[in-house]
């Protein structure tokens, strides 16, 4: 799990060195494509066996998790890689409330403890004078842990009815396609205010290739490690170690000219990460 944290700060690192000349779109358009090549590999050597159903539910799980890492790459390329991943890092407290909310799990007093410090943290790191003094960045960010959230609670539900394979695949090729049909909108339609969602797809460089192919062999990597990490043991205890990539993004993000979180985020941050082991360890 220690190295998934690492590949997945280093996947950032490379995400926002391809933002400055691609759209986070484009961007997650070519970090989709490598993990569909990638997976369709291992379905053609090991078949999927499933039973299937809740067709709607595979759906809402592939688009709103797209819709998360488009935040999440918006993010990377207009803020520091340190709070990009914290936002991002909200995912296990969004998914313990909703797990709560929509399926009835149970929420120990730690957990209340991890998702009231995790919304002390957040405000820490945004430090609104008021209820609508949230900015772009810090809807999108918290977004992109609600909608992670969102999605690891359709999987609890989904990991009865399909492979996770296919639960993993309908989210790349809505990654895949969805960005095809915004990048393809973008060529008529380019409002400004909504950047994040339209912007024209620009070829590659032969440079660029270098960049794009090692976006994709990290996030892979991440997400095999992170597979055999939680398959090994206890769930708690890897949960609690993946907080570790918000350290990793901090030392990731200064080397790419970040600048160090200042004392309030540098809080929030601790806030934020104390949050997510209570939750995880909570279960």
């Amino acid at each position: 799990m220690l190295f998934a944290s690492f590949c997945f700060a280093v996947m950032g690192g490379f995400a926002k060195v391809l933002s400055k000349d691609f759209s986070a779109i484009e961007v997650v358009f070519f970090r989709n494509i490598f993990g569909i090549a990638f997976l369709l590999i291992t379905i053609l050597k090991y078949p999927i066996v499933q039973k299937g159903g809740k067709f709607w539910l595979l759906f809402f799980r592939g688009f709103i998790g797209f819709l998360a890492l488009l935040a999440f790459f918006y993010n990377i390329a207009h803020i520091s890689l340190a709070e990009s991943m914290t936002y991002s890092r909200l995912s296990p407290i969004f998914t313990a409330l909703f797990a709560y909310i929509f399926l009835k799990e149970k929420l120990y007093v730690y957990g209340w403890m991890g998702v009231f410090t995790g919304f002390v943290g957040i405000l820490f790191i945004t430090r609104p004078s008021g209820i609508y003094d949230f900015d772009k960045y810090d809807l999108l960010g918290i977004f992109s842990g609600v909608g992670a959230a969102l999605a690891y609670t359709a999987v609890r539900e989904l990991r009865e009815y399909y492979d996770t394979r296919s639960i993993v695949l309908s989210f790349m090729i809505i990654g895949t396609i969805g960005p095809m049909v915004l990048m393809g909108t973008s060529q008529f339609f380019t409002p400004p205010d909504l950047d994040y969602l339209f912007a024209k797809f620009i070829i590659p460089e032969a440079k660029s290739w270098v960049w794009i192919v090692l976006l994709g062999f990290s996030a892979t990597l991440a997400q095999v490690y992170m597979t055999k990490a939680y398959a090994s043991t206890k769930a708690g205890i890897v949960g609690a170690i993946s907080y570790s990539n918000i350290i990793f993004s901090i030392f990731i993000g200064v080397l790419l000219s970040d600048n160090f979180p200042d004392f309030y985020t540098s809080i929030g941050i601790i806030l934020i990460i104390a949050a997510g082991i209570l939750v995880v360890k909570s279960k």
